[in-house]
């Protein structure tokens, strides 16, 4: 797919480390230019040194997507320095395992904030100057968590279905504009939200050792292993083709089996 979006601009949020990082370097590779969001720059500044690297173009912008002021001057900036956005990927997450007599009024709603509201605020932000252009992509980060509900997950859980049902509604509002609005449902992934916050508290509610939490939650994949940042990346990508211009208001699993609703 080597520069087959070559031309093409992109917005990543949350593109300093894991899935975000591979998104964007994914793009990259693929010929766009990316704009790449992190709440922290020192991460969102390594990962457009590595696009730079691919000989593309970036901007890095610090900003908190699930603010509307800082959302709007995002792309403001992306604009003026590119001139146009074709490609939205909402990817900025959290997930705070709790069970729900634990989990606070303040952690349920920075979760909707930052996985929800967020989408809300960048699609409603971008979509003057994509229907403008009569083009655009936007992917929505869901999870198989998007499609099942699981344990300890009530707020993570409850905002990426809802990722499923405003990617569907939003599709409806833009297809008249030549706008494709998908959502990607991803699977396992082992990156550093779960190194620094999910393992631990996976650990926990498995009654399990640390160690062996990696493990676990590969023996109850199909195809036997975690997904890479690679193959999401690579689905995201065709996603931003035009070979996947008839697809819209879907919400793909890319979960090696575990999640086939």
């Amino acid at each position: 797919m080597a520069d087959r979006l070559a031309g093409r601009v992109a917005i990543v949020t949350g593109a300093g480390q894991g899935i975000g990082q591979g998104i964007a370097l994914s793009l990259a590779k693929s010929g766009a230019d990316v704009v790449v969001n992190d709440i922290a720059l020192n991460t969102a500044e390594d990962t457009a040194r590595e696009i730079a690297e691919l000989g593309r173009r970036s901007l890095v912008v610090q900003a908190d997507v699930s603010e509307a002021t800082q959302v709007n001057q995002m792309v403001e900036r992306a604009l003026a320095e590119f001139g146009a956005i074709h490609i939205l990927v909402n990817n900025a997450g959290i997930a705070t395992p709790a069970h729900i007599t634990d989990l606070s009024e303040e952690t349920w709603d920075r979760t909707m904030a930052v996985n929800l509201r967020s989408m809300f605020l960048c699609s409603k932000a971008v979509a003057p100057a994509m229907m403008e252009g009569r083009y655009g992509k936007i992917v929505n980060l869901s999870s198989k968590s998007g499609k099942k509900g699981g344990l300890w997950l009530t707020a993570y859980c409850a905002s990426k279905f809802g990722v499923i049902g405003f990617t569907q509604s939003l599709a409806f509002d833009l297809a008249p504009y030549g706008i494709n609005v998908n959502a990607i449902c991803p699977g396992t992934v082992f990156t550093p939200l779960w190194d620094n916050v999910l393992k631990d508290a996976y650990a926990r509610k498995l009654n399990i050792g640390a160690d062996e939490v990696r493990d676990y939650y590969a023996s109850k994949i199909p195809l036997g292993r975690e997904v890479t940042l690679e193959e999401i990346g690579n689905v995201v990508v065709f996603l931003c083709l035009d070979e996947s211009s008839y697809m819209t208001g879907q919400a793909i699993n890319i979960t090696g089996g575990q999640e086939m609703g």
